[in-house]
């Protein structure tokens, strides 16, 4: 009785705002100071593995998507990959850098929304309109070249939907001839804010222990000293003949962990102009025409592909079984950092916890399967 008069139990959300979509914190405090949290997810789930079940593979594919709205192209290539593999079908060396040219593209502007957003959840605005002002770019490169702004099934069995028309590899090449600028603008707006530096230094610190032990992948792995990155460790698709570098911190904290991701729109931007060059002097074809999507009936098998996506490590696990899947299961690296949450924000004061958490840049489909 004695503690429950020194606590009080709160809900933040499920309509939070700065929640990035429908998940609700269940806080203990004891005055300003965190004593316990509890995540409690499933407000936003859809069936996205179970629909698999009564849906050809190329039904499917549509929907897979939607699992990160804001990164559809790496569930895109990790679901095809699985269905290559099992077919055992070549991709063209064109279509595999035209995948790995929208990947990096849509990893700038998923950290382009995570950056913006992640600033005003700590009262900036401004840097909200700079970073939606770049990656409107980029959303309508997207929309030149598949016909959407977001969910884009361009991706298909075999290679890519549609080549890339010059007038769109040259909006791609202005775009990473002017973006260096636009993000040395942010950093100095950001970096060395002092209430940016200390809303984060020291704030969320994940050691590399708690990590590894929570299965913690990407930018929030590498921000606490594992240089994990599996475009270099275990390179897919063309990785190996890019070079490119990965940025890793030590502290662990959420300072680190947006330093790793700034590092990272510098990578990507590097990448998509090595594939520009390769696209353009190439006269490959971009499909695999021996591959018939509406005809697929295949016969008994596993296969599980790793993309290294914006928000860390997504896997796929194709059972397959005839002319629909017998299991799809999805591995996305948001589910793991809400796991963390109730280690992480303990003895915090409740004026980090968005700070921390928003650092994590964890979006609720991704969690929500």
């Amino acid at each position: 009785m004695t503690n429950l008069l020194k606590t009080m139990e709160i809900n933040v959300g499920p309509q939070h705002p700065s929640t990035h979509g429908v998940l609700r914190l269940v806080l203990e405090l004891d005055g300003e100071i965190i004593k316990s949290c509890k995540p409690v997810v499933g407000y936003l789930h859809r069936g996205i593995e179970k629909m698999a079940e009564s849906r050809s593979y190329l039904q499917y594919l549509p929907i897979v998507d939607r699992i990160d709205y804001l990164g559809g192209f790496f569930n895109s290539y990790a679901y095809c990959d699985c269905i290559e593999n099992l077919l055992n079908v070549e991709i063209p060396v064109k279509a595999q850098y035209i995948r790995v040219l929208c990947m990096e593209l849509n990893r700038i502007a998923s950290h382009l929304l995570w950056l913006g957003t992640f600033m005003l959840d700590l009262g900036a605005s401004s840097p909200l309109f700079y970073c939606f002002r770049d990656r409107e770019r980029i959303l309508h490169i997207f929309e030149a070249l598949t016909g959407q702004r977001m969910m884009y099934n361009y991706f298909t069995f075999g290679g890519v939907r549609f080549d890339i028309p010059n007038e769109i590899l040259e909006d791609i090449s202005s775009f990473v001839e002017d973006m260096p600028e636009c993000i040395k603008d942010y950093e100095n707006i950001i970096t060395t804010n002092p209430i940016f530096t200390s809303r984060c230094v020291n704030k969320g610190i994940i050691t590399k222990r708690n990590a590894l032990q929570y299965s913690i992948t990407g930018a929030n792995l590498r921000a606490s000293g594992v240089g994990l990155d599996f475009r270099k460790s275990c390179p897919y698709l063309t990785y190996d003949n890019l070079e490119f570098d990965i940025s890793y911190a030590d502290g662990g904290d959420a300072y680190s962990r947006y330093k790793v991701r700034i590092f990272e729109l510098y990578s990507s931007l590097k990448i998509v102009e090595q594939c520009i060059d390769f696209i353009r002097s190439s006269s490959e074809p971009i499909l695999n025409k021996s591959v018939k999507p509406v005809m697929l009936n295949i016969p008994e098998g596993e296969y599980t592909s790793i993309v290294e996506a914006s928000r860390g490590l997504t896997s796929c696990t194709v059972k397959a079984g005839g002319k629909t899947p017998y299991r799809v299961k999805w591995r996305t690296g948001s589910y793991y950092a809400v796991q963390l949450l109730p280690e992480l924000l303990v003895n915090c004061e409740v004026a980090d916890m968005m700070a921390i958490f928003g650092s994590l840049d964890v979006i609720l489909p991704e969690v929500d399967k």
